[in-house]
């Protein structure tokens, strides 16, 4: 298959390096089509980006952005050979979570970085720690030692509620300049991008708010002033914004911070399966099984296709991802499966998700 596009993380300068390919967590990719969009400031937002009863497009920038801060990391870099080492730098943003001093951010933001900044918008920059991360959802949760006064958290919307057509507002630092301010509307929910960790990241909300490198792990704000999602990666073919950007959704982001935050290590279920993300056969089509995968000693074959797990219609891939990602390791979870023409019952225990996609799917 052709790939037209690709999506890449939005963080500015180098520690994130390369881009991450495009691609179902099941193995399988997708292809999209590619605009191109301006950015659209601040000032003559027309009054169709507002939505009846919401903010405007300044009032949801004075209620948020104090919420809103600049990350600096450094990381360590070896030269040639293990000489001639140096420091990388990059750039991304965060949302303050809570007045304890937590802030979420985009786990590839600060992974790797041996030392974290956090700038402020009163112009207070301190020194911040990373309390924890998972790559299968690209979130991460670091920590600062502020009064409890001068921190000012966003509440988080409910973006199952998210609509296309919704008004939305991105704050982030591309290109190095903080409290950029950029605006649009939801263009699609429940879409599907690539984890740091090559796994699925389900529900993400496309959007066409402008967003470049350095807006990773900033908000994206609904016309209450919320946060509807951490924007997390852009689709292009040139490496710069297309007018295409994609938010790791406000209920996954949350979810997984408060795991974080309470002292837990975040896990998902794993099957151990790669899903044809083309199949038209109404369920989800295996096209591989992981050898000595859950899969594998479950008893599923190459050809089957899932149209239910514990009774629940499944009706394609990335309702399948969506929920095994409801289950957790350990529990047994009963598959409604068409193999050969015939429809038969499979008990699955699922298991731990490995650190990264196993090669190929």
């Amino acid at each position: 298959m052709t790939r037209l596009s690709r999506l890449i993380p939005i963080i500015g300068g180098a520690v994130a390096g390369g881009a991450i390919a495009l691609a179902v967590a099941s193995g399988s990719t997708t292809t999209r089509s590619v605009t191109t969009t301006t950015v659209v400031q601040t000032e003559g937002i027309p009054t169709s980006l507002r939505s009846s009863g919401g903010l405007t497009i300044n009032q949801i920038y004075r209620q948020a952005s104090p919420g809103v801060v600049d990350i600096q990391v450094t990381q360590a870099s070896q030269g040639f050979g293990g000489f001639g080492g140096g420091q990388q730098s990059g750039e991304g943003a965060g949302v303050v979570y809570d007045t304890k001093g937590d802030i979420l951010t985009d786990e590839h933001v600060v992974s790797g970085a041996n030392s974290v900044k956090v700038n402020f918008q009163d112009g207070r920059s301190v020194s911040a720690s990373v309390v924890g991360t998972d790559p299968s959802t690209d979130v991460a949760v670091i920590h600062v030692n502020v009064a409890a006064s001068e921190l000012h958290p966003i509440p988080f919307a409910n973006s199952s509620a998210a609509q296309v057509g919704d008004p939305v507002v991105a704050i982030g630092s591309p290109f190095s300049l903080p409290e950029t301010t950029t605006a649009g509307i939801v263009s699609a929910v429940g879409r599907s991008i690539n984890a740091p960790n090559n796994y699925t990241i389900t529900g993400a909300i496309q959007t066409d708010a402008a967003i470049n490198p350095g807006n990773s792990g900033g908000p994206l704000l609904d016309a209450d002033a919320h946060v509807l999602g951490l924007n997390d990666q852009i689709q292009t073919n040139s490496g710069s914004s297309a007018g295409v950007g994609f938010a790791v959704p406000s209920n996954t982001a949350s979810r997984i911070a408060n795991q974080i935050i309470a002292g837990h290590s975040p896990t998902h279920a794993y099957v151990g399966v790669e899903l044809n993300a083309q199949s038209t056969t109404g369920g989800a089509q295996i096209s591989s099984v992981q050898p000595a995968s859950p899969a594998d000693t479950a008893g599923l074959q190459t050809g089957d296709v899932v149209t239910a797990i514990n009774g629940k219609a499944i009706a394609s891939t990335q309702q399948f991802i969506e929920t095994v990602d409801m289950y957790a390791p350990g529990q047994t979870i009963t598959l409604s499966v068409k193999r050969g023409g015939q429809s038969q019952s499979i008990k699955l225990k699922l298991g731990t998700r490995p650190s990264s996609a196993p090669s190929g799917g």
